[in-house]
């Protein structure tokens, strides 16, 4: 996995599971093809905003309330990377939120109202963390009840988006932009985050439930939606099938089992935040601009594989990325100064991301046609309980053993994908993209 610190599932959030479009929410097929773009680009925004602004909340208040665990509760890194493990528990099992989105109504509406449930039961959950005893037990389980609303509002965004995207032709563009506002939260979030972690923990949860209230305006004034839905149940029905489908996928499964690989390697985000504040002494804010760095970094990287995904074939691109991510986590022994870090977790940001982008371009490759929603969802559920477990893993590593082990077992784990490649199917390996033939 990525040995860069970040804020938990900013990048890993999945899209909605089952897609079925209610007449009354996509856009009007009889407008001018300028009226037609000018509301693609005023939906565009709107969602944008939504993913940055609840994003940027999330990696604002997340990296103070590990930091009050740390140093007020006396928490290990292990007690840490397990709070986030069980809080976020949801994460787990986004498809189910897709199919409920889409198939059950909420007051009337498929969308709407679910998402102002998300968004300001976030911003009064947020509130409520900072007003809560400061005990582990109180935390966790506040924490809990709010990451049910990012879940909720993520997966809601998510419909809209696809809803949006279908009726504009623009599926790609719109989830490119959602990739794009996670990587621009982490840039805005991390320092900031940095910065308040050294106030009273109040103050930055308090920052991140205005964030949400101030999103239900425009939710309200631009995403309005007609009470008239009803309980679909072609969505469980559909499900159904697609999971059979997905199931005689080889070539998806061979893909789940490297972003399990990738994901699964001992985990380093806590115990690096361990590491730079206890060992090297680096300051709160200090590691809050590292995660800076590492997104920067992660946009050029993806960035770069836009432009050559078109001329290198995807088994150069995956056993490249995968080599260059090795070599990224090796540089973790010499992690020792400021200056290192700096130059470890570009470096590490750049080729973490390089390697998680062919592995997901080979799952949406392989996944069969129809179920491209679902297979995407699932392979994020996959990165997402995997991602959080093997941090937990980590940090036990990190405790009995030492660093230099930690960094070792990380990197010989991600080089075990290179193990799967020969035994994928060379249709799909040998095209670039674009490629029909």
């Amino acid at each position: 996995m990525s040995a860069g610190f970040h804020g938990s599932s900013l990048l890993d959030s999945p899209i909605v599971s089952i897609e079925v479009i209610p007449a009354e929410a996509v856009i009007p097929g009889r407008l001018s093809d300028r009226d037609r773009a000018d509301e693609l680009t005023r939906m565009a925004l709107i969602l944008a905003l939504g993913w940055l602004g609840t994003n940027v909340a999330l990696a604002i208040s997340e990296f103070t309330l590990k930091f009050e665990l740390k140093d007020r509760l006396g928490i290990d890194a292990a007690g840490i990377a397990g709070f986030f493990f069980v809080g976020q528990f949801l994460n787990y099992f986004k498809p189910l939120a897709g199919v409920l989105t889409d198939g059950i109504p909420f007051f009337g509406t498929r969308r709407f109202h679910y998402l102002l449930l998300g968004v300001g039961g976030g911003g009064i959950l947020w509130v409520a963390l900072g007003l809560v005893p400061k005990s582990y037990g109180w935390l966790l389980s506040t924490y809990t009840l709010f990451y049910m609303t990012v879940v909720l509002t993520s997966t809601t965004l998510g419909g809209r988006m696809v809803e949006v995207g279908t009726a504009h032709n623009a599926n790609g563009r719109l989830t490119a932009q959602r990739v794009g506002m996670f990587r621009l939260a982490v840039l805005i979030g991390g320092p900031i985050g940095g910065y308040l972690a050294g106030f009273p923990f109040i103050l930055s949860v308090s920052i991140s439930a205005l964030i949400h209230f101030a999103l239900i305006p425009l939710i309200t004034r631009h995403m309005p939606e007609a009470r008239s839905a009803r309980v679909d149940f072609s969505a469980w029905n559909s499900i159904k099938k697609q999971g059979r489908a997905l199931a005689h996928s080889r070539t998806l499964l061979a893909a789940a089992v490297m972003v399990f690989l990738l994901a699964a390697s001992p985990g380093f985000d806590t115990p690096l935040l361990f590491q730079q504040t206890n060992h090297l002494g680096f300051s709160k804010q200090f590691v809050g601009n590292l995660l800076l760095v590492s997104a920067f970094t992660g946009m050029v990287a993806a960035t770069i594989y836009y432009k050559f995904c078109r001329k290198w074939r995807l088994r150069t691109l995956l056993t490249c990325s995968i080599v260059a991510h090795v070599c990224g986590t090796l540089l973790y022994l010499l992690y020792r100064d400021a200056h290192s870090a700096i130059l470890i977790t570009a470096l590490e940001g750049l080729s973490g991301v390089l390697t998680m982008l062919p592995v997901y371009d080979l799952a949406a490759r392989a996944t069969p046609r129809g179920s491209e929603a679902l297979g995407y969802s699932i392979m994020m559920s996959v990165w997402n309980v995997t991602n959080k477990f093997s941090d937990y893993t980590g940090a036990l590593v990190y405790k009995h053993l030492d660093w230099s082990s930690l960094v070792y077992i990380n990197a010989g784990t991600t080089a075990l994908m290179l193990l799967i490649i020969p035994f994928l199917p060379v249709a799909i390996l040998n095209r670039h993209e674009g490629q029909t033939e």
